[in-house]
């Protein structure tokens, strides 16, 4: 099937092979891809502006991080997936980020209290996810590194004090975001040319506090048909298994286990993959001779049965158990 470019993606390639710097590289692919019609024809050009996307991004944080100044601004993706924190000064990001992790970010209140993103991991259920907390998208001192940032992420956590007014705080933070040339999407991607595209995860915080009921169904109905929102209390405790439990399908990732013949599987350690993948994505993640060698699989889970012989292309489901065979 022909991919059947329309003229805009033309232009924006050019740019791309123009581009100087990864930074700048990084916003023609996306550009690129934003365009891009999405059928059968283009599926093998797409996976390879994502694979191109994601070289220069890393390209770009490593540029950041070897910087002097950069250096304390550059963080390396670990666990699961990479989830940043967005919103105003006292929305309760690092109080969040605090309960959830073993993380120990500044937390007071006043306001613009976190400095630089402080990574931490949080534990759902047998995996790792890292949550990165950050100064307010309105500090200005943050801007020079914080696009870098955001492009690289997994996931946005934007973040609303529901003891205040929120739909002024969502116009406020989407756009600081749209300023930076990036676009919270609540679920398919769009054709929005020239910004990077970010799926994006509401919360309400400071459920527990006098108006927070009202002020979340404000925030629903301007916003629940178009993103995922979920109403927490981080100081609180309130609703953080359901957020956890959120965040992990808004990562659209899955678990699978492997096994050796004969062997029982392990079910401690999951191989994590993005939903979609195949038991040739799997292979490839093991080791490339995985890759070549494999001949077939056995799936217990997704197949029609336990211990089904299944080829390169069947996709996985979360929770499956499969066997390689070289």
């Amino acid at each position: 099937m022909p991919a059947n470019l329309p003229p805009e993606y033309f232009h924006a390639e050019k740019r791309y092979r123009q581009a100087k710097s990864p930074e700048e590289k990084v916003e023609a692919l996306e550009a690129m891809f934003s365009i891009m019609p999405k059928h059968k024809g283009t599926d093998r050009l797409r996976a390879e502006l994502r694979t191109k996307i994601a070289k220069f991004t890393e390209e770009s944080q490593r540029k950041l991080a070897t910087s002097r100044k950069g250096s304390a601004y550059y963080i390396r993706k670990e666990g699961a997936g990479q989830v940043i924190l967005v919103g105003l000064p006292n929305a309760g990001k690092s109080q969040l980020v605090s309960t959830l992790t073993e993380a120990s970010p500044a937390v007071a209140d006043y306001p613009f209290t976190t400095k630089a993103p402080t990574p931490g991991m949080m534990r759902f259920e047998n995996i790792q996810i890292q949550l990165v907390d950050i100064p307010p998208i309105v500090d200005r001192n943050a801007q020079p590194w914080l696009p870098n940032l955001l492009r690289g992420a997994d996931l946005l956590l934007i973040m609303v004090d529901l003891s205040e007014e929120p739909l002024s705080q969502i116009e406020t933070i989407f756009g600081e975001l749209e300023r930076l040339k990036i676009r919270p999407i609540g679920g398919k991607e769009g054709t929005e040319p020239w910004v990077s595209q970010k799926k994006a995860l509401i919360v309400g915080n400071k459920e527990d506090l006098e108006g927070s009921e009202e002020n979340y169904r404000r925030l629903g109905s301007q916003y629940s048909g178009e993103f995922p929102l979920i109403s927490i209390s981080a100081k609180g405790g309130i609703g953080l298994e359901g957020l956890k439990e959120e965040i992990y399908r808004r990562l659209d990732i899955i678990r699978v286990y492997t096994k050796a013949p004969g062997m029982k599987a392990d079910l401690e350690e999951p191989i994590v993959i993005k939903r979609g993948s195949t038991v040739e994505d799997v292979a490839q993640s093991i080791h490339k001779d995985f890759h070549a060698k494999l001949k077939y699989a056995q799936v217990w889970g997704s197949g029609k049965y336990d211990g089904q012989k299944v080829k390169r292309e069947h996709i996985l489901e979360d929770g499956d158990v499969i066997e390689l065979h070289l």
